[in-house]
């Protein structure tokens, strides 16, 4: 049980929109493209996990600086970074300012690329095809699907469905549940299944139409043929096999306005439970614990000696979707034109991704180099962006370097 609250009648759509999308711009110098335990595969007991600001900044002295030039510069309290090695794992934990390196944050939407691994999770068990129709799964619970029963969870997670987006509408009445913290995510998926949208949606795959009760469906669908909830989906997912035991969902967004909720203060016992969780958006985590998942990417779907995810499935994530089914674009975003299943792709720099959320949050991973990272913020996206922006080409120099 995790988090939530209703939408409030004050909150603009602009708002909610700038709230939820989390990315503003690609940044046009992304490029292209970690000091605890170097060496140690199994970087969650690694003692820089264990004492979140043990680690020495060493080789990433430049990258400290740009942190905290930034913070100074933006007169924010505090940040933490994490940043893992595809060899080595996890190279680098730091805390910045107020915040510690084991602080922990609301991520937003980079909830998204967690979410799709729920769902991968469950494909490569052979509970669901990403590519059948959803009414395959739910007909059965949700009844008529109004011409929605033939989408697929790969259109959904590509915000390729057709479906009303935040982009679109965010508050849009049908699939307004998706903000609320009562009832439960499968009640709001069968909601936004049966919605009379008809006369609002598009042809699936056929243009990018980013985050909204697309999102919402999706997960509903992995509690149908799961039989589980949403939050025990992520433990089995992650927390078992990779130690991620911060990780969990809410459904925050109501009450938060444009800002970070201040209430929240690093702390999940501060947020309302919820059996309706936000899947685009209403993850919470620690850097560290965000450096494992990043780490489990970079290894093929492996943490340690145990498998999470299947190899196929992270790179099918990475496969920029929208181009080879439709030839679409994200638009509007410099390099981040590309779009997988929860990753922004770099069209500009192969294997470049990032999810970027509304908060500030941002991961990336650089395959080329072998290296993946996550800096975690309590301000806005574009915060989050304009940091990356300065502190990536910093990283890729470190690892050219090496």
């Amino acid at each position: 049980m995790k988090p939530a609250v209703s939408v409030s009648g004050s909150t603009s759509i602009a708002s909610i929109a700038v709230l939820f999308i989390g990315l503003a711009a690609g940044p046009p110098g992304w490029g292209c493209s970690s000091d605890s335990d170097a060496g140690d595969p199994d970087a969650g007991d690694s003692d820089a996990a264990a004492d979140p600001d043990a680690s020495s900044p060493g080789e990433f002295a430049a990258f400290d600086e740009v942190i905290s030039a930034f913070l100074e510069e933006r007169g924010l309290a505090g940040a933490s970074a994490v940043i893992v090695d595809r060899d080595q794992g996890e190279v680098y934990l730091r805390g910045y300012g107020a915040f510690d390196a084991g602080r922990l944050y609301l991520i937003a939407s980079s909830s998204k690329t967690i979410s799709v691994g729920v769902l991968m999770h469950l494909a490569d068990q052979g509970l669901v095809d990403l590519d059948a129709p959803i009414g395959t799964y739910v007909g059965a619970a949700f009844g008529d699907g109004d011409g929605k029963a033939e989408l697929t969870l790969a259109q959904l997670l590509s915000n390729s469905s057709g479906l009303v987006s935040l982009t679109d509408n965010p508050l849009y009445l049908p699939y307004l549940c998706q903000y609320r913290g009562t009832g439960t995510l499968t009640e709001c998926a069968g909601n936004i299944y049966v919605a009379d949208d008809a006369a609002d949606r598009v042809e699936p795959d056929t243009s990018f139409h980013y985050g909204g009760g697309q999102w919402q469906l999706a997960g509903g669908v992995a509690e149908v043929v799961s039989a589980k909830s949403w939050a025990e989906l992520v433990e089995e997912t992650f927390a078992v096999p990779c130690g991620t035991g911060s990780v969990g969902y809410a459904n925050e967004f109501s009450g938060s306005g444009l800002s970070y909720p201040a209430d929240f203060d690093g702390d999940a016992r501060n947020l309302t439970p919820t059996d309706n969780p936000s899947v685009e958006g209403g993850a919470y985590i620690t850097a560290p614990d965000y450096g494992k998942l990043l780490l489990m990417h970079l290894r093929g779907g492996l943490c340690g000696d145990t498998r999470a995810l299947s190899e196929e499935a992270v790179e099918r994530m990475r496969v920029d979707r929208i181009q080879e089914v439709y030839g679409g674009s994200t638009s509007g975003y410099p390099a981040l034109q590309g779009y997988g299943l929860g990753w922004w792709i770099d069209r500009e720099h192969d294997g470049v991704v990032m999810d970027p959320g509304a908060y500030g949050a941002i991961p990336w991973l650089d395959l080329p180099r072998g290296y993946g990272a996550f800096v975690a913020l309590e301000a806005t996206s574009m915060t989050g962006v304009q940091l990356a922006e300065r502190a990536k080409p910093v990283l890729d120099a470190i690892f050219d370097a090496r």
